[in-house]
This record gives structure tokens, C-alpha cells and sequence, in this order.
């Protein structure tokens, strides 16, 4: 039988079940399912029998619509089709969450907000349905525009990536840190904020942990880098071990350029980080892409210090890379663009549309493109993407 893996992706509040075919690197999509506003990020529970959804009806980034409709949902995931149910109730949260994910054995749920900055912890019943929200002991310090949370995989710290902002419209640059927490039973205590000088010149975006050894990997958007810090017991390292541009081309930035999404292989042996590009020149209907980098870098892991090294920058197809994942058996990646846009092609220009890529990877890590899949977003966007 083939190897199947299951992809689901978002485009405003919808979001599709896309089952992918691992030996033929192909997908087909399967159906859908309508969440309460546009969906923001998606986590798997630790069984893998369901989905949760943090969904708001504010635009992104800051300066934007703000809403009035913020949740979580669970979905249960049928074990034979792959196919979405509801389970149980929304939570209601306070404003626009960013993203989410469980600790490790999906006990409570931890929830990043971005404006305002915050980061919050719920329960997760026994019938694995979202619950109500910890109240935390110890004061916490969210940073400045909180992008992601992740648990590590001992279960014994969180930590809150906060971005920053650049210096923009005569207001200074507002720096960016890494928020470390000791996590014991849904609370966050014994914050340290690593943040290296001062945060100034470091936009964290995420973060991944390598599998087996004390290395944490994080994209740093406004600076489109890749940092490798250490662990050491229950404390990362104040500052990076490697600092590595994710870029093929870094004195060559067209437009607005940063870095987004750092995953490493299951294998531990490479680790991806996407490069997006979106920005338009022109005037009216006639603005177009104004060039830059939609690639994926690929980095290899040196097994005795943890250290990057970059091997290859692949062409992901596609404008604006936000989310990518990789199959468990890590043999495919899928990368999933969040709009479309005009391009200049010679004299004329053509339109490349949001879509699926899929890319083989190869036992030394590089990336080899397969195949595409136009996604119709209108006026929306392709926002998430995974595999569960």
C-alpha cells in the first residue's frame, strides 16, 4: 500500500484536507470544513486524533481591522478518512491569536497573542476538548509582539518568541526576545528574557528543537538569519553559539525580505528555513512583484556542535512562503504560499497564484521540486498549513 501522510491547509476560516501519496509526491484534495473566522495557526494533540484552531477575525500584523471574534476549536480527525468533525465547544479568547500549540502530552493548550503581546495557558479536558483558561502565579513580561510559544521536548520549559518591530515612521527600532519559562502543570514561572544586546538587531520569528540534542534553531525575520542557541539544563544560552543568513543572496534585498518558518528534519541531521518576498512596485492594477527571495534554505547540522551550514537555496514556486512542513517519515516537504501576484515575464507579466509546492529530500538533506498546486484564494489568504 502507499505511504500516506495527511495535509491540511487554511485559506480565511476554511480548511481542507489534502491527502498526500508519499512515494509518488503527489496530493489530492479531499474536503472541507468552516471554522468561526479566519484561521491563524493549527496544533495537533499528542494522540493525533485531533486538531486544534486559534481563529480571529482581525487582520494580521498591527494597524490593521481589529475584531471582535478570537477562539480555539477542536477538531477530531476520523482515523480511516482523514476527514474533520467539531469536538465540543470554543473557547473564547481575549484578542487575536497568533499561534498555539499543546504541551507534550497535550495536557493544556498555550496561546500567543501579538498585539497586544501575551501568552496564555488552557486546559484540555480528559475527552480532549478545549478548556478553560490557568491562572498564572507568577507575573509574566510578553515582550513585544509575540509570534510563536513552543514547549520543549522534556515538557519543562515554554518559550515565547517575540519579534519586535523595526524602526518605522519615526518611531525607534523596538527590540526582540526570546521569553523562557519554566512550565510545570499548565503554569509559567522563573522568567529569563534572552535577549542579545538588549534585543536591538534581533526580530525572533520561531523556533524548532533538534530531536535528540540540546540545540533550539530560530528564524530571525527582520534580520533574515538562523541562530542556533544551546540548552543547558533548565536555561538557554544568552546568546547564539551560529548566526547564519538564510539568504542566497543577502547584499541583493528587493522590497521587504524576511525570514519565516524554521523546521528541522526529523532526523535531526538538516534544518529548513523559508525566505518570502511579496513586495509590489507600480502604480494601481499595474503593481507587480518586486522581486526578491521565496526560497527554502537548507542547512546542514554539524552531529558534534550543533552548527549550520548551508547547502542549498531552492525555489519554492510560489509567492510568499508562509508555512511548510515535513512528513514524518521525512521524505516530503510541502510548502504552502499565501497569496498570488503579478509577475514580470519579458514585456509582459503573468500571474503565479498561491499554491501547494512539493519538494523530495534527499538522504543529504537538499530539496528537489516535483510538483505544484494552484490554490484559489481570492481575496484571502492561504494563512496555515500542516500535517497531522
Amino acid at each position: 500500500m502507499p505511504e500516506k501522510a495527511r495535509v491540511y491547509a487554511s485559506v480565511g476560516p476554511r480548511l481542507t484536507h489534502w491527502e498526500l501519496d508519499i512515494d509518488s509526491a503527489a496530493l489530492t484534495r479531499r474536503e472541507s470544513v468552516e471554522l468561526p473566522a479566519n484561521i491563524h495557526y493549527v496544533w495537533p494533540h499528542a494522540s493525533h486524533h485531533y486538531l486544534y484552531a486559534a481563529t480571529s477575525n482581525s487582520a494580521s500584523g498591527i494597524g490593521g481591522f481589529v475584531g471582535d471574534r478570537h477562539h480555539v476549536t477542536a477538531w477530531r480527525i476520523d482515523a480511516a478518512t482523514g476527514a474533520l468533525s467539531p469536538h465540543g465547544a470554543a473557547i473564547t479568547l481575549p484578542t487575536r491569536p497568533i499561534h498555539l500549540t499543546s504541551d507534550n502530552p497535550s495536557r493544556h493548550l498555550l496561546v500567543a497573542f501579538s498585539n497586544p503581546s501575551g501568552v496564555r495557558v488552557y486546559r484540555i479536558n480528559p475527552d480532549a476538548t478545549p478548556g478553560g483558561e490557568i491562572a498564572q502565579t507568577a507575573a509574566i513580561d510578553p515582550g513585544i509582539y509575540g509570534h510563536q510559544v513552543r514547549v520543549s521536548p522534556d515538557n519543562r520549559l515554554a518559550i515565547l518568541v517575540t519579534r519586535g518591530h523595526d524602526a518605522a515612521g519615526g518611531k525607534p527600532e523596538e527590540p526582540g526576545a526570546l521569553k523562557v519559562f519554566r512550565y510545570r502543570d499548565g503554569q509559567l514561572t522563573d522568567e529569563v528574557s534572552v535577549a542579545p544586546d538588549g534585543g536591538y538587531g534581533f526580530g525572533p520569528r520561531h523556533l524548532d528543537f533538534h530531536p535528540t540534542q540540546p540545540w533550539v534553531y530560530v528564524s530571525l525575520e527582520r534580520q533574515n538569519r538562523l541562530d542556533m542557541f544551546a540548552l543547558a539544563g533548565d536555561r538557554l544560552s544568552p546568546t547564539p553559539l551560529f548566526s547564519k543568513t538564510t539568504l542566497a543572496e543577502p547584499g541583493n534585498i528587493r522590497g521587504r525580505q524576511v525570514a519565516g518558518t524554521v523546521h528541522v528534519h526529523p532526523n535531526g541531521r538538516f534544518v529548513y528555513v523559508a525566505n518570502r518576498a511579496s513586495s509590489t512596485l507600480g502604480e494601481g492594477a499595474q503593481r507587480v512583484f518586486a522581486g526578491g527571495e521565496n526560497t527554502l534554505a537548507v542547512f546542514a547540522i554539524d552531529p558534534a556542535t550543533g552548527g549550520p551550514e548551508a547547502i542549498q537555496h531552492v525555489d519554492t514556486r510560489g509567492i510568499h512562503c508562509r508555512t511548510f512542513h515535513i512528513d514524518p517519515s521525512g521524505r516530503i516537504l510541502v510548502a504552502a504560499h499565501i497569496i498570488g501576484l503579478p509577475v514580470r515575464d519579458g514585456a509582459a507579466t503573468r500571474i503565479v497564484p498561491a499554491c501547494l509546492s512539493l519538494f523530495r529530500i534527499g538522504n543529504d538533506g537538499r530539496l528537489d521540486f516535483v510538483r505544484k498546486y494552484d490554490v484559489e484564494v481570492g481575496s484571502e489568504q492561504m494563512f496555515w498549513m500542516g500535517m497531522a
